[in-house]
């Protein structure tokens, strides 16, 4: 198939190659020179399908002026407002625009070991799959245009979150008199740290289910507080971690005490105005795949 590929970083580089390793005849530019193309307008013509990965909305947008490609998977990470508009405006134009951001870094672009978020007509996905399994391993159709770029940055959100999290866990714990390694070994031992960051979200949150109590609110906000009672004896600011007892201390207030701990997570919801429960047999089946 003959492919048109714009962007060839530290991400974009790796995936191209992909792609004509999986045999795919690229037409390719890069603004560093890179690429057998001399523009984006000559990446596009003749290109059954073009691929972008590109460093943030401005350049997907210069780039939005050229497209000439019946179909266009946008692997950026974008503005789902602006993957939204561009689709909108090209669609007049019988090109079809689906955002497809990535989550594996470029160890995962080289090795092929990528997610792939797509949001769009879900028919053009479905036609398109086995060039997207050229790039990453798991692609994944989360919804409308738009959705995949939601769920790379809802991902990123996550990540960088948990990030500052940890070290004022690390912090807290070396401060307190533990060695790095061994602080390190003990948390990956514990219920928590035996399972990925998501694994446990279908056991209450998802299924809103928050009775009968694994762990209640009442000792989650003990032992937190015992945590942050801890972090001033020893001098560490644990700014994530007041957040965290300002939600348990709420759900305490609510008389929540003996509900599971994960009753404070719907804190948020009110707040946000939106509910994430998922029905039994839809929870099921996802767990299945």
């Amino acid at each position: 198939m003959k492919i048109g590929f714009i962007g060839l970083g530290a991400m974009g580089g790796p995936m191209a190659a992909n792609l004509e390793r999986a045999g795919h005849a690229l037409q390719s530019f890069d603004l560093n020179g890179k690429g057998n193309r001399k523009s984006a307008r000559e990446a596009c013509e003749g290109a059954e399908v073009l691929f972008t990965s590109l460093p943030g909305p401005a350049e997907v947008d210069a780039v939005a002026r050229d497209v000439s490609s019946p179909v266009w998977f946008d692997l950026s990470t974008n503005s789902p407002r602006k993957i939204r508009e561009i689709s909108k405006n090209l669609l007049k134009k019988k090109i079809h625009v689906l955002d497809a951001p990535v989550s594996g870094g470029p160890n995962g672009a080289k090795s092929g070991k990528l997610a792939i978020w797509v949001g769009g007509d879900r028919a053009i996905y479905d036609k398109y799959l086995p060039v997207l399994k050229a790039i990453g391993d798991q692609p994944f159709y989360v919804g409308a245009i738009g959705a995949g770029t939601v769920a790379k940055l809802a991902h990123n959100a996550a990540s960088f979150t948990v990030q500052a999290s940890l070290a004022e866990i690390f912090t807290l714990g070396v401060k307190a008199g533990v060695e790095p390694l061994a602080l390190f070994q003990a948390l990956r031992q514990g219920a928590t740290g035996r399972k990925r960051t998501f694994d446990r979200l279908p056991e209450h949150f998802l299924n809103g289910k928050y009775d009968p109590a694994d762990f209640t609110v009442r000792l989650a906000h003990k032992d937190v507080t015992l945590a942050m009672e801890l972090a001033a004896e020893v001098g560490v600011p644990m700014r994530v971690g007041k957040i965290a007892l300002d939600e348990l201390s709420e759900a305490m207030k609510r008389g929540w005490g003996e509900r599971d701990c994960r009753v404070a997570m719907t804190l948020q919801e009110e707040r946000a105005g939106v509910s994430v429960k998922v029905p039994d047999a839809a929870l099921r089946d996802a767990l299945k795949e």
